[in-house]
């Protein structure tokens, strides 16, 4: 069945990846984005070579670019280490694109769990006392007229009271205790395949949205030797749908939101009809899992497309 493209207004700043994700990356925007979305794409080639070849400038000009647009979707890239420079033959030991693209936008990074029902859930003083100070100048009567508030924690009590909470909360971190934490929170809700991760400009206006896991080294080797892998590009779809809604929220354009409302749900409900990656099945099945209980990396996306189309027909 044809369907009609949802027309977006103005553009999109996309950076492309490395290794597995890069392939999963064409595989959603061929399957689940393009078919539906008529969309300008400012394109930037984030992955190793060509930012090796371009002395990094490319990771430069992407960010610029997405000051100029407002949305950027990423796929995951590579940080180089001594390992990597020899096996790219780099010239240099190009620093984390990451860290180039944030100090550019001078952003925060907010990161939360997807959550699928059938998925099993598994600071200086310096620090805080800015936190305090700026919350008792500028927000603690908000806070109160919102009926929320703030409060700080010792790294240890946040985290015990992490892994028993309902959630409905906030934490704000130092990078390294975010960068730490948003990943152990991601595996306790399943995966690192099952989070969202948006770097939020000051402005309110300019966002990166991102899949805040790895270029999945080890699936993308036993690809390069033609195996099957069975790859979670949940993350990597909801780069996608999270700068895609910051699109459709600054464009005015329901179409579009409504678009990516029912791609997010065609995830989860894939997953929870029993549609699913390797990583998600053994957590369910454990001990028990057997190949008729996964899907490979080619199959979930088809999985996903599927359920959007129902979604969309409906």
């Amino acid at each position: 069945m044809a369907f009609e493209k949802i027309k977006v207004t103005n553009p999109i700043v996309e950076m492309d990846g490395d290794e597995m994700t890069r392939i999963i990356w064409k595989s959603i925007k061929d399957k689940l984005i393009l078919p539906f979305v008529e969309l300008d794409i400012k394109y930037f080639d984030l992955g190793l070579p060509h930012r090796d070849a371009t002395d990094d400038k490319v990771t430069v000009e992407s960010a610029e670019a997405t000051l100029k647009y407002n949305v950027a979707i990423k796929c995951a890239t590579i940080t180089p280490d001594e390992d990597r420079v020899k096996e790219y033959s780099l010239k240099s030991m190009w620093r984390s694109p990451n860290g180039t693209i944030r100090n550019i936008l001078n952003g925060t990074v907010f990161r939360e769990p997807i959550i699928c029902k059938n998925v099993p859930r598994l600071i200086p003083g310096r620090f805080k006392d800015i936190f305090q100070e700026v919350y008792e100048a500028s927000w603690k009567t908000k806070y109160e007229a919102a009926g929320i508030w703030y409060e700080h924690r010792l790294i240890d009590d946040m985290v015990a009271y992490a892994l028993k909470s309902e959630g409905g909360y906030v934490w704000a971190c130092k990078n390294y205790d975010g960068d730490v934490q948003s990943d152990m929170l991601a595996q306790g809700f399943g995966s690192l395949g099952l989070m969202t991760s948006v770097l939020v400009c000051p402005d309110g206006k300019t966002i990166e949205a991102e899949a805040a896991h790895g270029t999945v080294t080890r699936h993308y080797r036993v690809h390069q030797k033609g195996g099957e892998t069975s790859t979670n590009s949940i993350a990597s779809i909801f780069a996608w749908t999270r700068g895609l809604a910051h699109r459709a929220k600054l464009d005015d354009n329901a179409q579009l939101l409504d678009f990516t409302q029912k791609l997010e749900a065609a995830c989860i409900g894939a997953v929870e009809s029993g549609k699913m990656t390797k990583d998600l099945a053994l957590i369910i099945h454990g001990s028990k899992l057997s190949r008729d209980t996964y899907l490979n990396t080619e199959e979930f996306i088809d999985a996903v497309a599927a359920e959007l189309k129902a979604k969309l027909s409906a």
